[in-house]
């Protein structure tokens, strides 16, 4: 059970599903869970960008226990959403609007908490011991990396909104 969306743009299956697999291992070797990779790349590559959980399991043959654990991992990270069908007791799994702007966004929180959390390592090390000193040189790496994640987002706004 297919959207079809793929055969009707008569496009070559067997390219779309190697580009899947391909990006799906990018995915995981940056650190992503393995099945939870190939769940984002197959909905990433689908024109609608949702699919059914048995459509899932069909296009990247895998059991329903694997999409369920995938799909519990993208939700959870906020790359994907959950949403039923009109008049049905199936969910659809739907990559968010500009997913990749709202993970990143969804990572300033994350790299927040990580600087907060570093710079009270290094005081209860102590920032003249070489542990201490270590932690807090990360903590401003984080604190760099977030306010240039910062005007890199807005640039990607500013660029959007003269595209359209």
């Amino acid at each position: 059970m297919t959207s079809g969306t793929e055969e009707k743009a008569g496009r070559d299956e067997e390219a779309v599903s190697r580009f899947v697999e391909r990006f799906a291992a990018d995915m995981t070797e940056a650190g992503m869970q393995r099945m939870a990779s190939r769940v984002f790349a197959a909905l990433l590559a689908d024109d609608d960008g949702s699919m059914t959980s048995a459509e899932l399991g069909e296009r990247l043959r895998i059991s329903p226990a694997a999409v369920s654990g995938a799909v519990a991992y993208l939700t959870q990270v906020s790359m994907v959403g959950r949403e039923r069908e009109p008049g049905s007791r199936r969910d659809r799994y739907r990559l968010h609007n500009g997913i990749w702007y709202e993970t990143f966004a969804n990572r300033d929180h994350v790299l927040t908490r990580w600087e907060r959390t570093l710079r009270e390592g290094a005081r209860s090390l102590g920032e003249d011991t070489p542990a201490g000193a270590r932690i807090a040189e990360t903590a401003e790496f984080f604190e760099f990396l977030r306010n240039e994640i910062a005007g890199v987002m807005e640039r990607w706004r500013e660029s959007r909104k003269a595209a359209e």
